[in-house]
């Protein structure tokens, strides 16, 4: 957040080489779902989605104009429209008014205008990045790389830092730093074809962050979407956080029941 006043399942314990240790599951294989895991020693829930196949999108006003600033009235919303959430998350930076800093597209209509980023907060934290969904695939963009070029996004939200970039993580992160927040972000694979959503169980830093995202999850781009109001809507593991009203809302919705 930037305040502009001033600021089936896998076998628990299972354990890769990576030191990801993936603790639970929720879904048929294949499908969109999230599961617990832990990487490094810290607790963190996974979400992934596949686009083209997945009804993977944000949300921000409803019917009369106004935030959903939550997941209820987001959910309720969907179902009166005979839909669910899959799964969701607070997705980028917005104001006092819930309304996004940066870049936001919904159903292709641009709300708010790309920007580099002001000099103070996270997204401030050059490089920052967009996170755009397309038709059959997603991408994850440095916002001036994404700003000389736009791509035809059909869904899209801006936030920063950027997490990692090309397989490195961002060069302002340091090994150790006692600047620890629950967090959130986004990262794509297999070019695009992979969407990996994740939330920290427990304050992180940024560079822990951005570790769990190339080494563990073996992401390439990773965007930070939110820390301290990081929030998920996860119903297959019994999971819906709220209180602090959130801006943008990223997820996958299906047909309700």
């Amino acid at each position: 957040m930037i305040r502009r006043a001033g600021a089936g399942a896998l076998a628990a314990g299972l354990c890769l080489a990576a030191g990801l240790c993936l603790a639970a599951t929720a879904g048929a294989a294949g499908a969109a779902g999230c599961r617990e895991i832990e990487h490094a020693g810290a607790p963190y829930t996974v979400c992934e989605a596949a686009p083209g196949r997945d009804m993977l999108r944000t949300w921000l006003l409803d019917a009369a104009g106004a935030p959903y600033a939550g997941f209820g009235r987001l959910a309720a919303a969907l179902a009166a429209e005979g839909q669910a959430l899959v799964f969701a998350m607070n997705a980028g930076m917005y104001d006092d008014g819930l309304r996004p800093v940066g870049l936001y597209v919904e159903n292709g209509r641009e709300l708010t205008p790309a920007t580099l980023g002001g000099g103070y907060g996270n997204f401030g934290m050059r490089p920052n990045g967009v996170f755009c969904l397309l038709d059959d695939r997603a991408a994850v963009v440095e916002s001036a790389a994404f700003m000389a070029d736009p791509l035809p996004c059909r869904f899209a939200t801006q936030s920063g830092p950027m997490l990692v970039i090309g397989g490195a993580l961002h060069p302002r992160f340091r090994e150790g730093s006692d600047s620890r927040f629950l967090r959130n972000g986004v990262g794509v694979a297999d070019g695009g074809r992979r969407v990996v959503f994740a939330i920290s169980g427990r304050p992180v830093n940024f560079h822990d962050f951005a570790r769990l995202f190339r080494d563990g999850l073996g992401v390439a781009d990773a965007l930070f979407l939110d820390g301290n109001v990081s929030k998920l809507h996860a119903p297959a593991l019994g999971r819906s956080d709220a209180g602090r009203a959130i801006g943008p809302i990223v997820g996958v919705v299906r047909p309700a029941g």
